[in-house]
């Protein structure tokens, strides 16, 4: 497992409205995008940016969410996304539907930025940061569509770069006076680690629990029964307890994608989108995120998502360095 690259600066892009992004983030999932269609539209940029002549790239990216309606019916316990219709068939018949789930959001970007020409010339920022804006606008991020800011001339709407060339000291210092900014909103972290320590924890009275499990029992609220010692002192709600207690906003999620077979040459697989790269099937790679108010972050990389591909074990996956961040707290970048 590799950690989040060496960049010197962070650019935010603040409160960006997007409409009907893609809410089924993987076959088990749904309620926000998937991290990886963030890191795609990442990589997707940097494209176009030096397309354009801009000397950037991009190593990490962030997101804060501060808004979001998911387009589904509330009945009750039964929610239902709310379908377009599509063209009758042929025979006017009613055409199959292929069910695909939006939501709306608002959302800010971090990206982890390197550029030798912004450390040469800090001038040079604003230009940029203004062709990047015009880029990102025309793209899609989650396959939703960025919608123009209705008060631009607001500062809360204007990108900004924090400047992150200093000692470890000096970029938590410089974080931990921008991530205000950030608020209020939320932050998705990865948390590997509680996925370890449930299974542990379900091991020891079922020792043929599996990683699945663990991950199922972390993808719901437990309730158990625990009779209360004195009858007469606690009512009977009392009783009942759960296992989410003091574990924050925890969510399953998609962080990237396993093989199912070997890698294949270019041109092997019919109608492939790209018949000039290797191909391979894969299927989706899950794992626990939390979501986390990022004043209670206090460095740039523990919210950063980052490829963290190993090819050759035929695993293409997300990285994020939260939990290893608060099992060393004093811990620096390895840049190696």
């Amino acid at each position: 497992m590799s950690t989040c690259p060496h960049f010197n600066h962070l650019l935010v892009m603040p409160r960006l409205t997007i409409q009907n992004a893609n809410a089924v983030s993987s076959p088990l999932t749904h309620g926000f995008p998937s991290i990886t269609a963030f890191i795609g539209l990442m990589w997707a940029l940097e494209r176009r940016a030096r397309a354009a002549g801009l000397d950037v790239a991009f190593k990490a990216i962030g997101v804060v969410c501060h808004d979001h309606q998911e387009q589904v019916t509330d009945d009750g316990f039964v929610h239902a996304f709310k379908l377009t219709r599509n063209p009758v068939g042929k025979d006017g018949g009613t055409a199959a539907i292929v069910e695909e789930g939006r939501i709306h959001l608002e959302v800010s970007l971090l990206l982890a930025v390197c550029s030798d020409r912004w450390l040469a010339d800090p001038d040079a920022q604003a230009s940029d940061i203004q062709q990047l804006t015009a880029l990102l606008s025309s793209m899609r991020v989650a396959g939703g569509s960025v919608v123009p800011a209705a008060r631009p001339h607001l500062k809360r709407y204007r990108p900004y770069v924090l400047d992150l060339t200093g000692t470890d000291a000096d970029r938590q210092a410089v974080f931990r006076h921008a991530r205000s900014k950030l608020l209020p909103g939320f932050a998705l972290v990865a948390r590997d680690d509680l996925l370890d320590t449930r299974l542990a924890e379900l091991q020891h009275s079922q020792p043929l629990a599996t990683r699945l499990d663990a991950w199922l029992s972390l993808a719901r609220i437990n309730w158990r029964y625990a009779p209360p010692s004195d009858e007469a002192g606690k009512s009977k709600k009392d009783a009942w307890t759960h296992d989410r207690k003091g574990q924050g906003w925890i969510v399953p999620i998609p962080v990237g994608y396993g093989a199912l077979g070997a890698l294949l040459p270019p041109g092997q697989v019919a109608n492939a989108r790209d018949s000039a790269t290797h191909f391979r099937f894969v299927e989706s790679v899950f794992s626990v995120g939390q979501w986390l108010s990022p004043h209670r972050l206090t460095q740039a990389r523990q919210l950063l998502w980052y490829a963290d591909s190993q090819p050759d074990a035929g695993l293409y996956r997300c990285g994020n360095d939260y939990a290893r961040s608060i099992a060393s707290p004093d811990s620096a970048y390895d840049f190696n």
